[in-house]
């Protein structure tokens, strides 16, 4: 189905439909991923944002370097930069959210090993997130790859062999 075809089907003339031969495929393969993919966005915002909420708690109330909050507070910056673009839905953006997650899931990890608690169950929760966040990435990137692949193929037209 996906691009071959075999003696039988180039034979066979070609029925009316009501529907498009170029959108039935679509609407096949359309429906579950476009849910899969507001699921994907949603986990990555959410994710992104929980981030964002958990380094300013931590930094500044739960579990700070220093009594009184410290300036570590603000690795939240770089975290609200990307946030714009995914809710946006920019494709790029996911793309290098899904590689700056690990700068914070190397932090979680020293500081999950090295804190005390509760500075360590925070760092074991930045790490969730940080899983989260780039499964939800690499999960969204590859169904809209998916999803465009599948409508670039369904949008050329069929040619017949001689």
């Amino acid at each position: 189905m996906h691009g071959r075809y075999d003696a039988t089907d180039m034979k066979a003339p070609l029925s009316p439909s009501p529907i498009p031969p170029s959108s039935e495929p679509a609407l096949a393969l359309g429906a579950p991923v476009e849910a899969h993919v507001h699921i994907s966005r949603a986990l990555a915002v959410g994710s992104l944002l929980g981030l964002i909420v958990l380094s300013l708690v931590w930094e500044l109330l739960a579990a700070p370097l220093r009594p009184g909050g410290s300036w570590l507070a603000l690795k939240a910056l770089p975290l609200c930069l990307p946030l714009a673009g995914l809710l946006k839905n920019r494709m790029y953006t996911y793309r290098w959210v899904s590689m700056l997650v690990w700068l914070y899931f190397t932090e979680g990890v020293v500081r999950a090993w090295g804190d005390k608690a509760p500075g360590n169950y925070c760092a074991l929760l930045e790490i969730a997130l940080c899983l989260v966040l780039f499964v939800a990435c690499l999960t969204h990137v590859r169904l809209r790859q998916r999803d465009a692949k599948a409508a670039g193929l369904n949008d050329a037209p069929a040619t017949e062999a001689s």
